[in-house]
């Protein structure tokens, strides 16, 4: 993994909005056209604290983890989002802050490597879930691996919802060559890509 300039610190989430869960619930959809218009830092911080941010001082999230053992990873692909250059981010929520792992726009590659959908390379940023499964199976075995997933999951109906509740589009993306994602984000070994959460304007 290339070398990192260091850290960069995220607005404070919001946690009170002006619409009800019930609103975002009825109007939750998986949308595919976008705004050319970018993303500010703020509207990606809050994504990334809705789906595992801290909510705790013991270190609880937004979401909730079989053992409390948390091996989600969030990755940003970032290519028009003010306040970030393009390049691949690694979200840290223990800080609420990202680091940037890899410089350079690749959400065409990310494209490619999801059988070329074109909303993937439109989107303004990617947001990437992977998981280190060791986290989980080294307490839980086989079964962990289901744990891991339904964490995916309520990971991204947690984002879902904050987009809604942002004005924003995405939608989760599953079908991708895991191993060309995992070399275009140049993850560590022991971390898998699950989906691909482009997020834009609507």
């Amino acid at each position: 993994m290339a070398t990192s300039p260091g850290f960069i610190p995220l607005p404070e989430p919001v946690t009170s909005g002006e619409r009800s869960l019930e609103a975002l619930l009825q109007q939750r959809r998986s949308v595919r056209e976008y705004q050319e218009a970018g993303l500010d830092l703020s509207a990606i911080g809050q994504l990334l604290w809705a789906a595992q941010g801290i909510t705790d001082p013991q270190g609880f999230r937004t979401a909730p983890s079989a053992g409390a053992l948390y091996p989600l990873e969030l990755y940003v692909v970032a290519g028009n989002v003010e306040g970030l250059s393009p390049g691949v981010y690694h979200y840290h929520p223990d800080k609420h802050r990202l680091q940037q792992t890899e410089p350079g726009d690749r959400r065409h590659i990310l494209a490619r490597a999801a059988l070329a959908q074109p909303w993937v390379e439109a989107a303004a940023a990617v947001v990437v879930v992977t998981a280190v499964y060791d986290r989980t199976t080294g307490k839980y075995g086989e079964r962990g691996i289901r744990y891991v997933h339904m964490e995916a999951g309520h990971a991204a109906q947690n984002l879902f919802l904050q987009a809604e509740a942002l004005g924003l589009a995405t939608l989760v993306v599953g079908a991708f060559d895991d191993a060309a994602i995992a070399t275009a984000l140049k993850l560590p070994a022991d971390v898998q890509p699950l989906m691909l959460m482009p997020v834009a304007r609507k």
